[in-house]
C-alpha cells in the first residue's frame, strides 16, 4: 500500500507581508495671525475712497461739475515740484504703510503661541507664552531653598530670575536647572528654548539684591 504526499503549494509559499514604518509627523510651525483689525482699516479706508471717487466720476460722467477736492488735488499735482516738503513726505508715509503691510504679509505674528511637537499627522497643537512660564515657576518653587522666581518665557530662551533665602546658591542654580529643564521637555515644545538661571539672595534692608 503507498501513499502519496502532496506538496504544499499556494498560500503556504506566498511571501509574509512586512508592515512598513509610519511616516514621520510633519514639522511644526508657527501659528499664523489672522490680523483682522489691519485688515478692516485698510479695508474700510479703500472703501470709502473708492466709493467717493466713483461716486464723482458717476457725478462727471452724468454733465456735473466734479468735487472741489477733487478740482484743487488735480491742480495741486500738476503744479507742485516733485521735492516739495508735503509731496516727499506724502511719499515717505506710503512707503511706511506699503512695508508695514508686507511686513504683515510675510510674518506669521502670535509670538505669544509657541508650537508644539505633531506626533500625530492630524492634531496641531500650541502652548500660550505665558501660561509655559506659569507653568515652570510653580516647578521651581517646589525647590527647597526657593523664596521667589520670575520666568521670562521666549521663543528661543528662557530666563530664570531665582531668590533663595537659605541653601547655598550653587545648589539651588543646579537643582533649578535640573528642574526646569525637565519641565521644558515635559512641555512638548517643537523647537524647545534655552535656559539660563541665575540665583541670588533677597534684598536686605536699605540695601539691594
Amino acid at each position: 500500500m503507498t501513499t502519496d504526499t502532496a506538496t504544499g503549494t499556494g498560500a503556504e509559499d506566498a511571501p509574509v507581508p512586512v508592515p512598513k514604518d509610519p511616516p514621520p509627523p510633519p514639522g511644526a510651525r508657527r501659528f499664523w495671525a489672522v490680523r483682522r483689525i489691519p485688515a478692516a482699516l485698510i479695508a474700510l479706508v479703500l472703501l470709502g475712497a473708492t466709493g467717493l471717487l466713483l461716486y464723482d466720476v458717476a457725478a462727471v460722467r452724468a454733465d456735473r461739475t466734479a468735487m472741489a477736492w477733487r478740482r484743487e488735488l488735480a491742480d495741486d499735482l500738476a503744479t507742485r515740484p516733485l521735492d516739495n516738503a508735503w509731496v516727499l513726505a506724502g511719499a515717505s508715509v506710503a512707503v511706511l504703510v506699503g512695508v508695514w503691510l508686507l511686513i504683515l504679509a510675510a510674518t506669521p505674528g502670535l509670538r505669544a503661541v509657541l508650537p508644539m511637537r505633531r506626533d500625530h499627522t492630524d492634531v496641531r497643537a500650541g502652548l500660550d507664552r505665558d501660561a509655559a512660564a506659569l507653568t515652570l515657576r510653580d516647578r521651581a518653587m517646589e525647590i527647597s531653598g526657593v523664596q521667589s522666581v520670575r520666568v521670562r518665557m521666549g521663543r528661543k530662551k528662557v530666563a530664570v530670575r531665582a531668590v533663595s533665602h537659605f541653601r547655598e546658591l550653587d545648589e539651588i542654580r543646579a537643582d533649578v536647572e535640573s528642574v526646569l529643564g525637565t519641565g521644558i521637555d515635559d512641555l512638548g515644545l517643537a523647537r524647545p528654548p534655552a535656559l539660563t538661571v541665575r540665583v541670588g539672595r533677597p534684598p536686605t534692608k536699605g540695601g539691594r539684591v
